[in-house]
């Protein structure tokens, strides 16, 4: 009687589908990703002790240092400001008005911002600044 020995079942694993899928998954993550770039608004945010990061709001005014006035991107003069603004702040789920200032501009203009946004109905008024860590 011969014993016959195991016989060897031969196992191999062919990447080359495997290298496909990771492929298009990459692809798909790269091409689906998010990216958020800000508005090419020169700006210097003044600094503070208290600054706390919020999430990017739909609705920001930009205060240039030529006290030039950008509603989300768009250039806008202050006499439009408030039906624009108030359009907006109307088609928002969120109420709030973020302000990114230059450091050097009139606080005049600063407050006349302030005033036009409370009068557009806005909820909630945010005022941009920087760490003072982020500074050094």
């Amino acid at each position: 009687m011969e014993f016959e020995g195991r016989k060897k079942v031969g196992t191999q694993l062919n990447i080359a589908p495997l290298i496909d899928v990771i492929f298009l998954l990459l692809l798909f993550l790269m091409l689906s990703a998010h990216f958020v770039t800000q508005p090419g608004i020169k700006i210097t945010l003044p600094t503070a002790a208290t600054a706390k990061l919020h999430p990017e709001k739909d609705i920001t005014i930009f205060i240039a240092e030529d006290n030039y006035l950008y509603l989300n991107t768009e250039k806008v003069a202050i006499d439009a400001l408030p039906d624009k603004l108030r359009t907006m702040v109307r088609e928002s789920k969120k109420k709030s008005v973020t302000i990114r200032a230059d450091e050097r501009i009139d606080l005049g203009m600063a407050v006349k911002v302030m005033d036009i946004a409370k009068q557009a109905e806005a909820e909630g008024l945010i005022i941009s600044t920087k760490a003072e860590e982020d500074v050094q």
